[in-house]
This record gives C-alpha cells, sequence and structure tokens, in this order.
C-alpha cells in the first residue's frame, strides 16, 4: 500500500498563502468535500488509529465520490500513514455497502477547500487550503506518495521544502486530525 507523505499546519496568514500559491502554482480548484467517517460500533477501527471514510466531492464542473482506507500511522511526527482510495461510481450504494458491512457513520463533516495539483523533484504533489466551518482556523496541507516506508524521509523532504516557500515553519505543523477536532468543537 502506498504512504501518503502529508504534513499539515495551521495558516496564520491565509490571504497571504493564498496569494502564494495562486503565484507559484496558477489558480487552485475550489472543491467541497463532504466526509463520513466509519467506525466499527466498538469503535477498534478509530481507536486502532485507523480511517475508513467515503468523501463526495464537489466541484464547479463535478461531483465525485472517493472510498479511502488509512492504515495506522507509521510516522508520528508527520501522521503520514498507509493510504488506498479508488472512486466510487456511486455513493449512496458505498454508503449502503461499508454499513451492510457493520460500520457505522462516526462522524460527518465539510471541508471547503483550494487544491493546487503541481510538480517538484520528481514528486507530484497536492497542496490544498483548508477551511472547516466548525473550526476557528485555515489549514494547509501539502502531500505526495512515498512508495515505500523508505521513501517517505524523501518525500516528505520536498513536502517540507514547500511548506517552507510558503512561510509555513515546523511551529505552524499540527498531526491533530479534523475528526478530532470537529469532534471536540461539537457540544
Amino acid at each position: 500500500m502506498a504512504i501518503e507523505a502529508e504534513l499539515k499546519a495551521v495558516v496564520r496568514d491565509p490571504e497571504g498563502v493564498l496569494k502564494q500559491l495562486e503565484n507559484q502554482y496558477g489558480a487552485g480548484r475550489a472543491e467541497v468535500y463532504r466526509d463520513t467517517y466509519y467506525d466499527a460500533p466498538d469503535g477498534s477501527l478509530m481507536g486502532g488509529d485507523r480511517e475508513l471514510r467515503i468523501r463526495t466531492v464537489h466541484s464547479p464542473d463535478d461531483t465525485r465520490t472517493v472510498l479511502t482506507y488509512k492504515g495506522p500511522r507509521i510516522d508520528e511526527a508527520s501522521g503520514s500513514k498507509p493510504e488506498a482510495e479508488t472512486r466510487v461510481e456511486d455513493a449512496d450504494a458505498a454508503h449502503d455497502i461499508i454499513q451492510g458491512l457493520g460500520f457505522t457513520p462516526r462522524i460527518q463533516f465539510e471541508k471547503r477547500c483550494r487544491n493546487y495539483d503541481f510538480e517538484r523533484d520528481g514528486r507530484r504533489l497536492l497542496a490544498t487550503l483548508v477551511r472547516v466551518p466548525e473550526l476557528d482556523a485555515t489549514f494547509i496541507e501539502v502531500e505526495t506518495v512515498a512508495a515505500t516506508q523508505e521513501d517517505l524521509g524523501p518525500a516528505l523532504a520536498v513536502v517540507r521544502a514547500v511548506l517552507s516557500d510558503l512561510g509555513i515553519g515546523d511551529d505552524d505543523l499540527t498531526t491533530e486530525l479534523y475528526t478530532d477536532a470537529v469532534s471536540a468543537a461539537r457540544p
């Protein structure tokens, strides 16, 4: 399974970072993610640092749904996880299948994103400026794929370089999951 080599940070100057992203990578794609995270009834999936998610992505030109499984973190400092993801044709059927297998919706929320795809040092990267309406912050996620655990360090080095170019330092990094932050923000 490929590893999502990702770093997430709190953005202190959202407008400045947005301008830098637009100047460096062109106009981003505005998308809204509607995420549903599933868990086993006993909480063992999320309790084991694993994720099972159905995400429906709405953009001006397209609506698509993806099914994602993430294994436990293999790098505590970054929170990077093995990930398998595939597009699904029918969102309702995907939800029915997951629930039919005994998983239950644990949390649902929305992310408002602006995505930038680009290459650096021979790697495909995705930078995403994120707002979650329930959270009082703007985040940036920069990710690429590491083929193996040995490739994770070099992949994260490229991700760090991109963040550094945007003025994002190590002090701004966070490994807090959106699921945990949204849960904490809800009454």
